[in-house]
Formats: structure tokens, C-alpha cells, sequence
């Protein structure tokens, strides 16, 4: 990395900016810290707290690096890096260390792989990146949440952290070149050009793909860019002693009020978050003046300021310890465990930094603390290494132990089996991987594209019939028993299914989802196609126009491109997560919660579909989801959910033999043609 040296003498004053120790900013970063941590524990809720880490970080950062320039008259690449990482690292790579540790003992098997994929992620600083995927995989999106989720924020600081090094390494550029006088200005222009533009763009993300905006590194730039702007220019912003008072305090309201006030999850980072940050500029701003009832007084005390040394830690402690107790309590802490939770956090990260942080950052020896910092990385990497180990050797044996008579899934209500007991497959740690070939080979398409996206399968040359799977995730999650069903066949097999999207009439013309529905019937128009099959009602639809926009789809199919539809009845669905009250409970009791609501909120239309349309071929495999008229789990030792109504791709498989003989009655024309 090129290193720019400033012209001039070194501890030449080159830009003018406030760097003195701010003790209220340190309190600040308790505020912050604490509502992270109480909005989580006791709302379930997100606070806003993280985006005042962010206008804390971009202020503290550009008055180090101004900071350093002034000094040296030098900005260089190594010793900016090596100081964050000695930083940074140590407590991250113990918190990761503890949860793999934690994780063999106390984590649901089923997110075992997740939270290795993003331990992973949050050693190497795109963790942040890894949610954004996950969050707009419509299917990876209802699984439990990770004790490193909240790694997302640190994953963004970093990020940051190298933007910033980029952008001051160009402006001492200018100054060399150019003898800038006026670098103020300099400043203010491109710090104030990237937090419009990040802001501009975090509005328009916000409204168009939320959960990708959520975690995106250039959609909380402006964030940071905020807190630089601060830097630069509070030493030029006067404001008279009692305005100091009333904004402080107003900012400190605000802030604690923002995860009540706003849904925060879900309307970050637009122009919402203008809002904490407001309030997070006043606090700064209050603190400029000495007064007698200011907030400063209160920010500034000795104990919010400690607080505030080890901020990071409480944020990085907090959110593991509440993973651990949730996934095995299964309940949202009390005032007593929550606050013990909150002390906990305090204590550990108190220790952390003490034994763990502290000696490293300090080490004036760079060698030494890598090499401390080399064997936390080592212990971690032999640590997941042990985990996926033993994950894959559990499966095997798992694996070996399948048969058709043992496990036989649906077929084991289809021929009235007797199965012996075993151990539930897929085990646990794999049911959330148990997904139909589509959805991992590219073919079903994704939520933010309106492609008609196709995938081949079966026969693809001397066919004799083609089918088509189309529509939603409940379509998809068929695939797997289609694709069973053909086999020795003469049948093509074509994939046509979007996350998240019903084949329907039910969408707006310009939206998303009705762009993908207007694509796939442009498709189908002139495609070589026989038979269309797709769910036509939602199990937990709360209308009947839900279902009937499906079927008016199928029919148009059939009336306007001569193309058979079959027609299928949606599966069971829950308000809860089958597999996670699996894990955590059992099967007895998952049992007792699937039979204690309703999960088939279609059935009158159906029966009333059955009688009306004579014209669609239909197919209700309903009964295959419960015995004796008890709603199971697991059916045939296969466990059938993998979270609160998509089909294990296993169960769905064991339909194949059912699908069969539906396809050979509706396409017995076709495949008694001689070639």
C-alpha cells in the first residue's frame, strides 16, 4: 500500500480540529452500549444504539488519523492497520473462541453449520456481508439466529476503518500536490459527497431490498461520514450554555426512545435513522459547554466513562450470553436473569479487557502480540475444525443406518407400515441443508430478480412429455418428489419457481413479484410444456382470494396456452419453528404445539374447489401430514419440517411414488405415444 508523507516538518499543525479527550463521548458509548442491550434482552427489539456506535466511530477515528498527520506529517498503511487489529482482534477472536466452545455443549445442532459459516465471517470481517445473504434468502431468512449475529456491526466498522484509511491517504495526496490551503474545506466537500450519496442510496435500498440494505457496508457509510463531518468542524460550532442543556437532554431522549418509537429492524437504514442520529449529534454538541445541569455532567462521571472503556466488550458479551439462555430456556429473560445477563456482560468484558485486550494493545512489541494473537486464531481454527468434525462423522453413521424400510417418510401412512423406531433423519445439525436440488444449483430464482429463470431436468432429448414446476418455495419444496418420480421416464422435468412468489394474478403489474408472474406466462405461451403443476392455496391464507388468484392463473394457463395444470394443496403451516421446538423440546411435546392450533385454513375452499372446477387436475397430499389425526413432526423416522412449513427435501422425496401415479393417470396419452 502507497504511504503519503505531508510536505513540511513533521508536528506541523495541517488540519485544526478539537482532539482533545472527550469524557462525555466515552459515556455516550455506555448509552449506546446498555440500550443495545436492553432493547434486546427484554423487547426483542433493536434500539438504534449500534448507529450511534457508528457516528461515535467515524468521530474518533478522523480525529486519530487528523490527529497523526498533524504530528508526523504522515499517514502510513502498517502502523494504522497493526493499531486497529491489536485493537480489535484480541476480544474478537476470544468471544469467537467461546462460542465454539459453548456451541459443543449448548447450541441447537440445526445451526450448528450457520454459526461456524459466520464465525468464520466475523474473524475475517465480512460478517456483515454473510447476513445480507442470508437475510434475502427467503428460506435461510426463518432460521434461528446465531450467537454471533450482532459480529454484523464490528464487520462494518472494520470495513470502514480501510475506506477511511483510502480516502485520507488521497487527501494527503492533495495536500502534497496541490498545497492545499483551505483543506477544511477539502474535507467537508468529500466527507459531505459520501454521506449524501451513502444516504441517498440508503433511502432508495431501504424502500426497494430492506434485509440487504439492513447490513450493506455503503448504505451506513453516511453514518460514519456523519461523525467525521463532526470531528472537522465542531471546533468552529458555538452555542450558548443553556441551549447546551436543553439539547443534551433532548438528544439523550430521543435516543432512548428510538426502538420504541420505531421498528427499527425493519425501517433501518433509511431516512429513519436520521432520527439517532440527530440525537447523538446533540449529546456531542451539549457536551462543547461546561453547565451546571448539562448531560456532560452525567456522561462525564467517572463510572460512565470506565463504562465506557469497555463498551465494546458489553456489546460483544451481551448478545451471546441471551443466544445461549434462549436456545436452551426457550423464554424471554425476566428482570432478574436479564439484569444478571447485563452484569455478566459487564463483568466478562471488564476481564476480557483487562487479561485478554489490554496486553496485547499495549505491547510495544508488534511480534509478540501477533504471535498471541496467531494462537487465538489457531485455537479457533482447530476448534471449528473439531465441530464440523464431529458433525460429519455423526451424520455418516446416520447415513448407514438409512433404508427405505426404516425410514420410510409418507409411504409409511401410504402402505400402512409398521416402522421400527430410530433415531429421526436427517439428524438436526442437517435438516436446514435438507433442500431440493433447485434451490442449491441456481435454478429457482432469487427475490430481487424477475428473470424466468428455468431449470432442466430429467429426460432433456427424446422426451415425451414435459412437465413444469411453478411458483413459490411451496412449490419448490415438491421438487425433490418430481424429480424421484421421473426417473426411468420419458418425462422432462422444467423448474420455474421464485422465492417467495405464489403463481397468482394477485401481484401489482409492476412489482417484483407480478414482473417474474408476466415473465413465466410469456414463457410458457410458446414453451413445449404439457403440464404445469403448482400449490393453489396457502395453508395460513387469511382470505379466500389468496387461493383463488392462484387458481386463476393455473386456469388461464389452461384456457388461453392449452396447457394442462395440476393443482396442488398447500401443506400444513405453523406460527412457530417446527425444527427449533424440536431441538429444544421433543418430539412428545413439538407434537402437542402442532395439534394446539390451526394450521389448514384452507380447507372449505379446497373441498369447495374439488367440487366446482372440473376443469384443473387436482392432488391433496395432506393426509400424509398427520396420523390417526394427529399432526406429526416426524412421520416414517423423517423429520418433516425444516422450520415452520417448508418440507424437509427427504420427506418431500418420500412423495415420489405418489406423484408417480398421479403424472402416469394425467399424462397416459403422452407416454403411451410411440416414437
Amino acid at each position: 500500500m502507497q504511504e503519503w508523507k505531508a510536505s513540511g516538518q513533521s508536528g506541523q499543525k495541517r488540519i485544526d480540529i478539537e482532539s482533545r479527550f472527550r469524557p462525555e463521548i466515552e459515556g455516550l458509548r455506555t448509552v449506546a452500549a446498555l440500550l443495545v442491550a436492553i432493547y434486546h434482552i427484554w423487547f426483542n427489539r433493536v434500539s438504534g444504539g449500534v448507529d450511534v456506535f457508528f457516528v461515535i466511530s467515524g468521530f474518533l477515528i478522523t480525529t486519530s488519523i487528523i490527529s497523526t498527520i498533524n504530528r508526523t506529517g504522515e499517514f502510513k498503511f502498517l502502523p494504522y492497520v497493526t493499531k486497529l487489529l491489536k485493537r480489535l482482534l484480541p476480544s474478537v477472536l476470544f468471544i469467537l473462541g467461546v462460542v465454539l466452545v459453548l456451541s459443543t455443549f449448548l447450541l441447537p445442532a440445526s445451526i450448528l453449520g450457520k454459526t461456524i459459516r459466520e464465525v468464520v465471517a466475523s474473524m475475517f470481517f465480512y460478517q456483515n456481508w454473510q447476513l445480507a445473504v442470508s437475510s434475502t434468502d427467503y428460506l435461510d431468512a426463518t432460521q434461528m439466529k446465531s450467537p454471533v449475529e450482532h459480529f454484523w456491526a464490528l464487520s462494518i466498522q472494520w470495513q470502514f476503518y480501510m475506506i477511511w484509511f483510502v480516502l485520507f491517504s488521497f487527501i494527503l495526496w492533495m495536500m502534497n500536490k496541490y498545497q492545499i490551503r483551505s483543506i477544511k474545506a477539502v474535507l467537508n466537500g468529500l466527507l459531505g459527497f459520501l454521506f449524501v450519496t451513502s444516504l441517498a442510496y440508503s433511502i432508495y435500498l431501504t424502500e426497494v431490498n430492506q434485509p440487504w440494505a439492513y447490513f450493506i457496508t455503503p448504505t451506513r457509510v453516511w453514518e460514519f461520514a456523519l461523525g467525521s463531518l463532526l470531528c472537522v468542524n465542531l471546533s468552529a460550532i458555538r452555542i450558548p450554555k443553556w441551549v447546551a442543556t436543553i439539547i443534551g437532554w433532548i438528544g439523550l431522549i430521543g435516543l432512548l426512545t428510538t426502538g420504541v418509537l420505531f421498528n427499527v429492524s425493519q425501517m433501518f437504514p433509511g431516512y429513519i435513522a436520521l432520527w439517532p442520529m440527530t440525537c447523538a449529534l446533540m449529546i456531542v454538541l451539549s457536551g462543547t459547554q461546561e453547565t451546571r445541569f448539562g448531560l456532560k455532567r452525567f456522561l462525564g462521571s467517572k463510572p460512565m466513562v470506565k463504562l465506557g472503556g469497555i463498551a465494546f466488550g458489553i456489546y460483544l458479551w451481551h448478545w451471546v450470553l441471551l443466544e445461549f439462555y434462549r436456545y436452551n430456556v426457550q423464554q424471554t429473560p425476566g428482570v432478574l436473569v436479564g439484569t444478571l445477563i447485563i452484569v455478566a456482560s459487564i463483568g466478562l468484558s471488564y476481564l476480557m479487557t483487562e487479561w485478554i485486550e489490554k496486553p496485547i494493545r499495549t505491547s510495544t512489541v508488534n511480534r509478540t502480540a501477533f504471535k498471541k494473537l496467531g494462537a487465538l486464531l489457531t485455537v479457533n481454527v482447530l476448534l471449528i475444525g473439531s465441530l464440523l468434525g464431529f458433525a460429519y462423522m455423526e451424520e455418516q453413521e446416520l447415513k448407514q443406518a438409512v433404508s427405505k424400510n426404516k425410514y420410510p417418510g409418507a409411504l409409511a401412512i401410504e402402505q400402512a407400515l409398521s416402522v421400527p423406531k430410530q433415531d429421526p433423519f436427517p439428524s438436526y445439525a442437517n435438516v436446514f441443508n435438507d433442500l431440493p436440488l433447485v434451490h442449491t444449483d441456481g435454478s429457482n430464482q432469487g427475490l430481487q430478480k424477475t428473470e424466468a429463470k428455468v431449470g432442466e431436468y430429467g429426460k432433456t432429448k427424446d422426451y415425451k412429455a414435459t412437465i413444469a414446476l411453478v411458483g413459490s418455495s411451496h412449490s419448490e419444496q415438491w421438487f425433490g418428489a418430481l424429480h424421484e418420480a421421473i426417473k426411468g421416464t420419458d418425462i422432462r422435468l422444467l423448474n420455474l419457481t421464485r422465492s417467495g412468489t405464489r403463481f397468482s394474478t394477485g401481484y401489482e403489474p409492476d412489482s417484483l413479484k407480478g414482473i417474474w408472474n408476466q415473465n413465466v406466462l410469456n414463457y410458457l405461451k410458446d414453451a413445449d410444456v404439457d403440464l404445469i403443476i403448482s400449490h393453489v392455496t396457502a395453508a395460513d391464507a387469511s382470505k379466500d382470494s389468496i387461493h383463488q388468484q392462484m387458481v386463476d392463473q393455473m386456469q388461464f394457463v389452461k384456457d388461453e396456452y392449452g396447457i394442462d395444470g395440476l393443482a396442488l394443496r398447500d401443506n400444513p403451516r405453523y406460527d412457530f419453528n417446527v425444527l427449533e421446538a424440536l431441538e429444544t423440546t421433543s418430539i412428545a411435546d413439538t407434537t402437542k404445539q402442532m395439534n394446539a392450533q390451526p394450521n389448514q385454513t384452507d380447507e372449505a375452499y379446497w373441498k369447495q374447489f374439488e367440487k366446482t372446477n372440473q376443469s384443473l387436475h387436482k392432488l391433496d397430499l395432506t393426509r400424509y401430514f398427520h396420523v390417526k389425526g394427529e399432526y406429526r413432526p416426524v412421520i416414517g423416522n423423517v423429520v418433516i419440517y425444516r422450520d415452520n412449513s417448508h418440507m424437509t427435501n427427504t420427506y418431500a422425496e418420500s412423495f415420489a411414488p405418489m406423484f408417480k401415479k398421479k403424472l402416469n393417470e394425467v399424462l397416459a396419452e403422452k407416454l403411451a405415444t410411440d416414437e
